[in-house]
């Protein structure tokens, strides 16, 4: 009998370490799962790009323009403009440059702020809503179902203030 006792506790210690073995797993798997890495399908399907090469431009002219990496300062919408945000940047110069773009419909300013971006630093100065753009932020615009999307060129933080494009 009292073999039969001691088999019939060694079977109920195995099934109790095994029920918290799988109470364990259970409780970690949710937490496995929100570190993984989640995969998104992105269809590409309904996007239209303009066909490239309009005009063409010859090397020259393309060779005056002065891309830079800039890193966003400061971003804020501009008062009585519906479209314009007011970006002050590091160009790198040790001065900082504003420049104003319309993206407003597509960003809120708080989602630049500390983002690499790309920008024309050698245009002439534009006075808009009484403020002077010195340069003009990157993007690329698109038809997404009939509307017109836009996305600004961010690029990789590691990049520093400055940096010149080829």
């Amino acid at each position: 009998m009292k073999a039969q006792g001691a088999a019939k506790n060694e079977a109920h210690n195995a099934a109790q370490t095994a029920g918290k073995a799988a109470e364990s797993a259970a409780e970690a798997a949710p937490a496995a799962a929100e570190t993984a890495p989640v995969k998104v399908d992105i269809d590409f399907s309904n996007v239209e790009v303009e066909p490239l090469f309009e005009d063409m431009v010859d090397f020259e002219t393309f060779s005056k323009s002065d891309f830079r990496a800039v890193k966003v300062k400061e971003c804020e919408a501009v008062p009585k403009s519906k479209k314009l945000l007011k970006f002050v940047l590091d160009d790198g110069s040790g001065e900082d440059r504003v420049i104003l773009s319309g993206i407003h419909d597509y960003y809120e300013p708080e989602e630049l702020v500390g983002k690499t971006l790309i920008a024309i630093v050698n245009l002439p100065p534009r006075k808009m809503m009484g403020i002077d753009s010195c340069g003009m932020i990157i993007s690329a615009t698109h038809l997404v179902e009939g509307r017109e999307g836009l996305n600004v060129l961010i690029v990789d933080d590691k990049i520093p203030a400055g940096a010149k494009l080829y």
